[in-house]
């Protein structure tokens, strides 16, 4: 297995913060890998070591098995960033600023002519490329910090917050556009605020929290960790919710809600056949059945906010790393 991030107790420490304690994180090779987390986290932090901008404490980190430090030249040559903020000059048409980035990684000019070229076509904007950065909308500006992120063609492509603020069908068009560059072997490692991007895009994702790691899992696997919701329509809805929570395995609660039968229960898809059991042998005639399924968003809170609990209790949750 090759690893395109291999981080190992990973250490950063400003004056009166510690940003990062003893973060152990690795994303393979071709992996659309998430990271999420509250503001705070650690997560532009992460980021900002990979790339050179910030020099980390302690602990190791490697990229393509390049040292970040050590192997810098290498480490960056491998990197695209496409970064939350705008960071563009904003004197020069859009497709000189792409053929600078090319040049600075020592890509000819007739070649990163070529790239900026393919990249503004790729992203929707090549009819742009003699614009200045200033005059182009909230969406083009995003779509070309994209575009700069991929003009060096990197092995790993690092999205920090890439959809933040725009429209939902500028989203749209970016998840295609990012997906594709993956499927095409490019290794990705976005942040997001939108779960529903992370939970769409991820092969894996790692929650962070205070530094630290909470977890990494997939999507799927995450929100098994959360408690669906099974509601039942009765032919007789009984005035009071029948004694079956004991009976069914997995099921957390039981109640009466506007004449249903509501049952709080993990793996509801499962546990559903044996909860109808359970009430038709007790003589319920089921009319109607629906399963809710956790998000992966309610997930996340539940395990930052017990992460929080917890750590005020003296008490570390299960999977942070330490």
């Amino acid at each position: 297995m090759t690893l395109a991030i291999d981080a190992t107790d990973l250490v950063k420490e400003y004056d009166d913060v510690r940003a990062l304690d003893g973060l152990s994180l690795s994303v393979e090779a071709g992996e659309f890998f998430g990271l999420l987390g509250p503001n705070g986290a650690g997560k532009t932090t992460f980021i900002n070591t990979l790339v050179g901008l910030v020099r980390k404490t302690g602990g190791e980190v490697t990229v393509f098995g390049n040292d970040v430090e050590d192997d810098y030249r290498a480490v960056r040559d491998s990197i695209g960033l496409a970064p939350q903020e705008f960071n563009v000059d904003r004197f020069f048409p859009i497709r000189e600023v792409l053929m600078h980035k090319a040049g600075y990684h020592g890509v000819s000019e007739e070649e990163a002519g070529r790239r900026a070229d393919e990249a503004l076509s790729l992203v929707g904007i090549y009819d742009k490329r003699h614009t200045r950065f200033d005059w182009l909308s909230g969406g083009m500006k995003r779509r070309l910090l994209l575009a700069r992120a991929i003009v060096t063609e990197p092995d790993l492509l690092i999205l920090d917050e890439p959809t933040a603020g725009v429209d939902v069908q500028l989203r749209h068009d970016l998840w295609e556009i990012i997906n594709r560059l993956n499927d095409e072997g490019t290794t990705i490692l976005l942040t997001t605020h939108y779960i529903e991007e992370a939970e769409r895009l991820c092969d894996r994702v790692a929650i962070m929290d205070a530094g630290r790691k909470v977890t990494v899992a997939t999507p799927d696997e995450l929100m098994e960790r959360g408690t669906d919701t099974i509601t039942v329509e009765l032919r007789d809805p009984p005035t009071a919710a029948p004694p079956i929570g004991a009976e069914v395995a997995d099921v957390e609660e039981v109640s009466m809600e506007g004449g249903r039968l509501v049952a709080r229960a993990n793996r509801g898809g499962r546990t559903a056949p044996r909860l109808l059991n359970a009430l038709e042998a007790r003589g319920h005639e089921i009319l109607d059945i629906e399963i809710s399924r956790t998000s992966l968003e309610e997930v996340f809170v539940e395990l930052t906010e017990g992460r929080e609990q917890g750590s005020e209790q003296g008490v570390p949750v299960a999977g942070e790393a330490r």
